[in-house]
């Protein structure tokens, strides 16, 4: 009888054990919704992340990535895409998250992370076909009679928002000589100030026209596919890391950069979701996947995908990435909540320009 209790006791110890192991050796996951050109981006980084965590903790993880256009991607969040993490074109697509989820975002969400939590930033350019037949170099040039412009649906995409306010803001810059934002809200300069926001509007009118007739796609990787791979239109309004990988990751000698003389930075915005790392007890890895893109080796990595470094010094003579004059949202134009409300929302200055 006492052989028959050993040898019970030592097959539980043993069943214990095995059922350890299996614990251990079990794969957690979490999901990344991000934006349309971080494809590649994050494909690897994705892999170098599961490589860091296995080496620091001994644990295997996998990452799940989600594309499409930023508006849309924030949209299936609120409505139940379960993200880990979201990685979007812009902070209000974010904060759209925060308002449809109670809970799903820190009220401080923009500090967890370092620089304002955008690990990386690009900018708005001009992809054009070799020779650029048109001769475009400015946003000026956009709004002529007969030039087809690709640019994605503001509606829809964070990058079209991007493009938007880049061309908003060059024409205020032609008409006021400065960006500064203590001169634009001077009261003394009210009224040169609402007269360039009038050109402004005219000719951000003008360039959404001449994109209408082509169509305008959901997200920025479709609007590059229609001007690339289609052949469609005379210029497409892109992300710089879009078009750089375009001309320089593809190779792809039929096309060139046009760096017009004013460009907005665009910035990245990620972020924690709360009630999803809460509920699947992936708090750990999502937090450690947003700040590891912040070390040296995965900055090197962002700027191997053509994206600008949140580490300026490590632009230090590079000479790949072009110069132009930058300029940012909150200088200009104030929050992302005002901008959207003001410009992007139903009944807005860009539903309005599309009426007309």
């Amino acid at each position: 009888m006492k052989k028959f209790y050993a040898f019970a006791a030592l097959a539980l110890s043993l069943s214990l054990l095995f059922l350890a192991g299996c614990g251990q050796g079990k794969t957690r996951e979490i999901m990344n919704v991000s934006y349309d050109p971080t494809r590649e981006l994050y494909e690897a980084y994705n892999q170098k992340f599961v490589e860091h965590w296995e080496k620091v903790k001994g644990e295997t993880v996998s990452v799940d990535q989600s594309n499409g256009g930023s508006g849309s991607q924030a949209k299936k969040v609120a409505e139940g895409l379960e993200a880990d993490v979201v990685t979007l074109a812009l902070g209000y697509d974010v904060e759209l998250i925060g308002d449809s989820i109670p809970g799903a975002l820190a009220d401080d969400w923009m500090k967890a992370f370092p620089n304002n939590s955008c690990p990386y930033v690009s900018t708005i350019v001009f992809l054009v076909k070799k020779g650029n037949p048109k001769g475009l170099k400015d946003w000026g040039d956009l709004a002529k009679e007969g030039v087809e412009v690709i640019t994605p649906n503001p509606r829809t995409s964070g990058g079209a928002r991007w493009n938007y306010l880049a061309a908003w803001g060059w024409q205020l810059k032609q008409d006021l000589g400065t960006l500064d934002s203590a001169f634009l809200n001077d009261p003394a300069n009210a009224e040169k100030v609402k007269a360039a926001n009038e050109n402004a509007y005219e000719l951000v009118k003008k360039i959404h026209l001449n994109a209408k007739a082509a169509g305008m796609p959901e997200g920025a990787r479709g609007a590059t596919n229609l001007f690339v791979r289609d052949g469609v239109g005379d210029v497409l309004l892109a992300w710089e890391n879009e078009a750089m990988k375009t001309v320089y990751g593809d190779k792809n000698d039929q096309f060139e950069i046009v760096y017009p003389s004013v460009s907005i930075v665009a910035e990245p915005s990620v972020a924690l979701i709360n009630t999803t790392v809460d509920r699947k007890g992936t708090r750990d890895v999502a937090e450690e996947y947003l700040n590891y893109m912040y070390t040296e080796e995965i900055q090197k990595l962002v700027m191997e995908n053509f994206y600008r470094p949140s580490e300026e010094k490590l632009l230090e003579g590079n000479e790949l990435f072009g110069k132009v004059e930058l300029f940012r949202i909150q200088d200009v134009f104030g929050t992302w909540k005002d901008v959207q409300e003001k410009h992007f929302s139903n009944g807005g200055v860009f539903e309005e320009m599309m009426k007309e």
